[in-house]
C-alpha cells in the first residue's frame, strides 16, 4: 500500500460518501454519458454522471440522498478576464441582470419562487466565471431547471432600459460599499494594474470600473449574452436528492431545445514578466499602514502551483510561519500573510503586512524584513513538518468540503469548467502529496527569488513619508477602443413543443425531521447535547460559557474578547508554534472567541485525530500560559484593531446605534473590543482574574456534531472532566435610556462613498414560540426576505443601495428591532423617506393575503436546508441548550406558522412597527448627506463617535 492508500484508508474514506446511491445509467435519449465514478472506500471521490446534450451543454449529476434537498449550479465559463477593453465589470452586472426575469419569468418572480420554495439564491462572478446557484428542497428540482432554463435560452426580450438602469445603479452601490467605502478596498485593483500589462484581461478588477460602467449599453449586454451564454459554454451540476432518470428528462426538456451559442475557446495562457521592482503607493482613511508584495507565478492547475503553495505555507500561513516569528510574534505587524492565489490564465505570489504603527514608523522597514524572512527561508530550507502540514491541511480541507451538498457541487463545477473532468480531487490529492523538498526550493529560485514585483504601500491619509519607497510606477490614461460593432442581432426564440409559460408544480413535500439528538453529562456537572452525523469522518464541537462582554465592568470593557484572544495563545506546556504545527498536521483548528453573553471553544477535527485534538483544546483550555510578552503583543494588537474599526462606516453606526438603544453605562452596548481607553488600562491580573472566575465548568455546556456515536463522543469529550470551578452569580443590567423617537442622529465620516442609515428601538428578547418568533414571521415579507417590501423598494426600484433590510434580534433579556442600510450618500434623506413610508404602511394596513400565503410557503418549506451540515446541526442544538427548549420546539413553530392569520400578522405590526417610537442613525459625509437630512422634518442631533452630542 502507497503512502496515499495509507493516508486515505486510515481517515476512514469510507465514510465519506453515505447517502450516496450508485445506479445504472438510466435510458434518456438525446444524452451522451461521457464519465461515470463511484464511491471508493480508499479514495476521497464525490461519485458523479458527467453527460453531455446535443448543444453542448454539459451535465454533472452528484445523487446524495441523506438530506430531502437539491443544489442546482450553472456556471458558465466567462468572467471579467473575458471582458473587453473599456467595458469591466460587464460579466458582475451581467450577473445582476439575469436575475431580473426573463420570457416567462416576471420581474422579481425569480428571487420570489425560490424563497416561497423555502429555498435559497445567489450569483457570483470572478475573473474567470459567473455561477447561478439554488439550494431548495428536493421536490422543487423541476422548478428550478425551468428557472434556469429560461433566462438561459430567454432572457433578451425580457431587458428593458429601465431594469438596466436600476442594476447598474445597484452594482455602482455595490462597488461603493465593498471597495470605495472600504479601507483597504482598492488594493487588488492597484495590484492588478501594475502587475500586468495594458490590456491583460486581469489588469482590472471583477466590479469594474464605474466610467466604465456608466459608459455600458443595452446593446452591450445583449451582444454579451449572445457571445457568452450558450449551453456549449455552460456546466449544469445537480446534486442532492433526486430521481436521476426524471432529472435528465427534465433538463433534456427545458434545455434542450436552446440553440448551441458561438464558439467558445478556452482562454490561451502567456506569461507574465516583470522587467523591473514596481513600487506604487496610496493614501487611503485607514488607522493600519499596508505593505504588499506580488510576484507573478503560473497559472490555475500548473505543475508548480502545488509547489509555490506549500512554500506559501512555510513563509506565512499560520504560527510556524516565518512571517509570524519575524513580525507578529515580535509585534511590528498586527497581521502579516503569504498568498498564492491562482486564476484560470495567472497566479501570484504575494507577502502582506498590517504594520503596528506603535512599533514600525516606515514601510520600508516592513519590505526589509519581508525580503529578509525570504533569504532565511532560502538558508533554513524545507523541512519534514512543512510538507506534511501542507498535505494535512489539503486532505481535510477537500474532507470538510464534503459535508455538504452545495460544496460538492461547487468542486464539482469549478472542475469540468476549468479541467474538463469534474473528478479533480483525485489529481490535487495526487498533485500535492507528490510535492518535494527540492521542488519547492525550485520554485523559489524560478519565481520568486531576487525577481521583481509590484510593491504597494497603503499608509493614513497625510502620511505619504511612510511608504516603502517612492513611486517607480504610475497608473497609465486607459485605451479604450472604438467600438465599432453593429446593433444587429441574429436571434430568435427557442422552438417549444410545449407551453413553457406554465410554472411546473411542485412535487410531494419531502418528509423533513429534526436531527436525531443524544444527552449527556460529564463527571463535573457539564451538559452535552449532541447529534450524530454520518455522511464525512468529522466532528465538530462548542463548548460555551454564559459569560462575556455582559460580565464585564464598564472600565474594563474588552476584557472577555482580549481574555478569549490570550487562550488562543501558548500554554504552560507547549509554545503557540508548537500548537499551531501540532495542530495543522492533524488537519484540525481550534479556537476562542467571546461575544456579548458567551464565550465559546469551538473544536474542529477529522474523527480519527479527535481524541489528541481534544488533549490539545483541553490543554489549552486547562493551562494556559499568560505569557507577559504574549500579552503586551496582543493587547497591542487589540488596540491597534479597535482604532482600524473606527475606519469602516458600519462598526461606528453598530456601535454608535447600540449606545444609544441600550445606554453607556451597560458593558453589552459596546463594541465587544472594547474601547481604546479601556483596554489601554487593561493588565494581565484583570485577564487572570476573568479566567479564574468565569472559565469555569459551572457555567459550561457542549454541543457535538460528529460521525462518531454517542458514547464514543462522551468518553472522547471525558478529557474536560477534571476541570474545577465555582458557580456564578448572573450579571445585572443597568436602566436603559428613555428614547425620543423620530430623531436623527448623525455622524460625521469624511469622504464616505454611502451613507449608512440604521432606523429602530429596543424591541423583544428571544422565545422560540411565543411573541418573538411571532413577530419575525410578520417582518419577514417587510424586510426579511430579498423580495420584501423594503429591498424591492430601496434596491430594486430606486437604485439607492446594494441591499435593504429590517429585523428583530433577541437574546435572553433583551432584543432589538433594525432597520438597515447603505445607501448612495445623495440619496440618504430620500432612503430614510422610503424606510419609513414602508415601514409606517405596514404599520397601519399590515399584511396581504398574497404575501402572507409567501411567508408561509418559504418559512415552512427552508426546515430542508435547515440541519445539512455539522455547522447547521451545532447551530439548532446550541439554541436549544441555550434556552432550554425541547426538540419539538420545532413543530411547535410549524403549527404557529400554519395557523398564522392576517388579524394576528397586522396586530403584531401595529404593536411592534410605530416609528414615532424608533430612532434613525446616519454615518455619513456630513458635507452631502447632513444638508439633506436638515431639509426632512425630524430632528438632527450631531454626535460624535462615542455617540455624545456636539455642541
Amino acid at each position: 500500500m502507497n503512502m496515499m492508500s495509507r493516508l486515505l484508508a486510515s481517515a476512514g474514506m469510507a465514510l465519506l460518501i453515505h447517502g450516496c446511491a450508485e445506479v445504472s445509467s438510466p435510458n434518456v435519449t438525446g444524452f451522451d454519458l461521457v464519465q461515470t465514478v463511484n464511491s471508493s472506500a480508499d479514495e476521497i471521490k464525490i461519485p458523479f454522471k458527467k453527460y453531455t446534450l446535443e448543444n453542448g451543454l454539459t451535465v454533472v449529476l452528484h445523487q446524495d440522498s441523506s438530506d430531502p434537498l437539491v443544489h442546482v449550479d450553472v456556471t458558465y465559463h466567462v468572467g471579467s478576464g473575458r471582458e473587453d477593453i473599456g467595458k469591466s465589470g460587464f460579466a458582475h452586472f451581467f450577473e445582476h441582470m439575469m436575475f431580473q426575469g426573463s420570457e416567462n419569468v416576471a420581474d422579481e418572480q425569480h428571487f420570489k419562487l425560490i424563497t416561497e420554495a423555502g429555498g435559497t439564491l445567489n450569483g457570483t462572478t470572478n475573473s474567470d466565471r459567473t455561477n447561478y446557484f439554488e439550494t431548495v428542497p428536493s421536490n422543487q428540482l423541476e422548478k428550478m431547471l425551468w428557472l434556469e432554463a429560461d433566462r438561459m435560452g430567454f432572457f433578451l426580450n425580457a431587458v428593458t432600459q429601465e431594469k438596466f438602469e436600476v442594476q447598474r445603479e445597484t452594482v455602482k452601490n455595490e462597488r461603493a460599499q465593498r471597495v470605495d467605502n472600504q479601507p483597504y478596498g482598492l488594493l487588488n485593483e492597484r495590484v492588478g494594474e501594475a502587475l500586468f500589462p495594458e490590456g491583460h484581461p486581469y489588469s482590472w478588477s471583477t466590479i469594474g470600473y464605474i466610467e466604465d460602467l456608466n459608459r455600458a449599453t443595452l446593446n452591450d449586454l445583449k451582444k454579451f449574452f449572445l457571445r457568452w451564454y450558450g449551453p456549449n459554454n455552460a456546466v449544469i451540476t445537480v446534486g442532492g436528492d433526486f430521481d436521476e432518470a426524471q432529472t435528465l428528462e427534465w433538463i433534456k426538456k427545458y434545455f434542450g431545445p436552446i440553440p448551441k451559442g458561438a464558439e467558445v475557446s478556452d482562454p490561451i495562457y502567456t506569461p507574465v514578466t516583470l522587467d523591473e521592482n514596481r513600487y506604487i503607493s496610496l493614501e487611503d482613511n485607514i488607522q493600519l499602514p499596508l505593505l504588499y508584495m506580488a510576484w507573478p507565478t503560473v497559472h490555475l492547475n500548473h505543475a508548480d502551483e502545488a509547489p509555490l503553495d506549500v512554500l506559501m505555507s512555510i513563509m506565512g500561513s499560520g504560527k510556524t510561519s516565518l512571517l509570524y516569528k519575524n513580525l507578529e510574534k515580535p509585534g511590528l505587524a498586527v497581521q502579516a500573510s503569504a498568498g498564492h492565489g491562482c486564476q484560470e490564465l495567472h497566479c501570484s505570489f504575494t507577502l502582506f503586512a498590517l504594520a503596528n504603527p506603535a512599533r514600525v514608523q516606515n514601510l520600508a522597514e516592513m519590505e526589509d524584513i519581508l525580503r529578509n524572512s525570504l533569504e532565511e527561508f532560502e538558508e533554513r530550507g524545507v523541512e519534514d513538518d512543512d510538507i506534511t502540514r501542507v498535505k494535512s491541511q489539503i486532505i481535510s480541507g477537500m474532507i470538510y468540503g464534503l459535508e455538504s451538498v452545495s460544496g460538492k457541487v461547487s468542486q464539482l463545477a469549478s472542475y469540468e469548467t476549468y479541467r474538463n473532468n469534474p473528478n479533480g480531487i483525485g489529481e490535487d490529492i495526487a498533485r500535492y502529496e507528490g510535492v518535494t523538498k527540492a521542488e519547492v526550493m525550485r520554485v523559489y529560485a524560478k519565481y520568486v527569488k531576487d525577481k521583481p514585483s509590484v510593491i504597494m504601500s497603503i499608509v493614513p491619509k497625510g502620511q505619504s513619508a511612510m511608504i516603502a519607497k517612492p513611486d517607480s510606477w504610475q497608473r497609465y490614461e486607459r485605451t479604450i477602443p472604438k467600438d465599432n460593432e453593429t446593433d444587429d442581432f441574429d436571434w430568435s426564440l427557442p422552438e417549444d413543443n410545449f407551453d413553457r409559460s406554465v410554472i411546473p408544480p411542485s412535487g410531494p413535500n419531502p418528509l423533513v425531521s429534526v436531527p436525531d439528538i443524544y444527552k449527556g453529562e460529564l463527571a463535573n456537572g457539564v451538559k452535552l447535547l449532541g447529534s450524530l452525523n454520518s455522511e464525512t469522518p468529522t466532528t465538530t464541537i462548542n463548548l460555551n460559557l454564559e459569560a462575556g462582554q455582559n460580565y464585564e465592568a464598564l472600565d474594563k470593557v474588552g476584557l472577555a474578547s482580549l481574555t478569549a484572544e490570550m487562550m488562543n495563545e501558548a500554554t504552560q506546556k507547549s509554545s503557540s508554534e508548537d500548537l499551531s504545527n501540532r495542530l495543522a498536521k492533524l488537519g484540525s483548528s481550534i479556537s476562542f472567541s467571546s461575544g456579548n453573553t458567551r464565550t465559546s471553544l469551538y473544536v474542529r477535527s477529522l474523527s480519527k485525530n479527535l481524541d489528541e485534538t481534544l488533549s490539545i483544546a483541553a490543554e489549552k483550555l486547562l493551562f494556559p500560559k499568560f505569557d507577559p510578552d504574549d500579552f503586551e503583543r496582543v493587547k497591542a494588537n487589540a488596540i491597534q484593531g479597535i482604532k482600524a474599526s473606527k475606519k469602516q462606516p458600519e462598526v461606528l453606526a453598530a456601535e454608535a446605534f447600540n449606545r444609544k438603544l441600550f445606554g453607556d453605562n451597560n458593558s453589552f452596548a459596546y463594541a465587544n473590543a472594547g474601547t481604546v481607553e479601556t483596554v489601554s488600562n487593561l493588565s494581565l491580573d484583570d485577564v487572570k482574574a476573568f479566567y479564574k472566575t468565569y472559565y469555569t465548568p459551572q457555567i459550561a455546556q457542549i454541543v457535538a456534531v460528529s460521525d462518531l456515536e454517542s458514547e464514543a463522543m462522551k468518553q472522547a469529550l471525558s478529557v474536560f472532566s477534571k476541570w474545577e470551578g465555582k458557580a456564578v452569580e448572573p450579571p445585572t443590567e443597568q436602566a436603559f435610556p428613555e428614547l425620543e423617537g423620530k430623531v436623527i442622529y448623525f455622524l460625521n465620516k469624511p469622504g464616505a462613498t454611502q451613507s449608512e442609515i440604521r432606523i429602530g428601538k429596543r424591541s423583544l428578547p428571544f422565545d422560540a414560540t411565543g411573541e418573538y418568533f411571532k413577530s419575525g414571521l410578520m417582518n419577514y415579507t417587510l424586510g426579511g426576505a430579498f423580495n420584501s417590501r423594503i429591498n424591492l423598494n430601496l434596491r430594486e426600484d430606486k437604485g439607492y443601495t446594494y441591499g435593504a433590510r429590517s429585523g428583530f434580534r433577541g437574546l435572553k433579556t433583551r432584543g432589538t428591532y433594525i432597520a438597515s442600510a447603505g445607501v448612495k450618500p445623495d440619496a440618504t434623506a430620500a432612503s430614510i423617506i422610503e424606510f419609513l413610508k414602508e415601514i409606517d404602511f405596514y404599520y397601519s394596513e399590515g399584511i396581504t393575503s398574497s404575501e402572507l400565503e409567501f411567508t408561509k410557503n418559504a418559512i415552512g418549506q427552508r426546515d430542508a436546508r435547515a440541519y445539512e451540515t455539522p455547522r447547521q446541526k451545532l447551530g439548532f442544538l446550541s439554541r436549544m441548550q441555550t434556552y432550554d427548549l425541547s426538540p419539538d420546539f420545532v413543530k411547535n413553530q410549524s403549527e404557529i406558522l400554519a395557523n398564522m392569520t392576517k388579524t394576528e400578522i397586522d396586530a403584531l405590526a401595529n404593536k411592534h412597527l410605530d416609528s414615532n417610537e424608533m430612532i434613525i442613525l446616519v454615518v455619513g459625509n456630513k458635507e452631502i448627506a447632513l444638508p439633506q437630512l436638515e431639509a426632512l422634518n425630524i430632528p438632527v442631533v450631531e454626535i460624535d463617535e462615542d455617540g455624545q452630542a456636539l455642541k
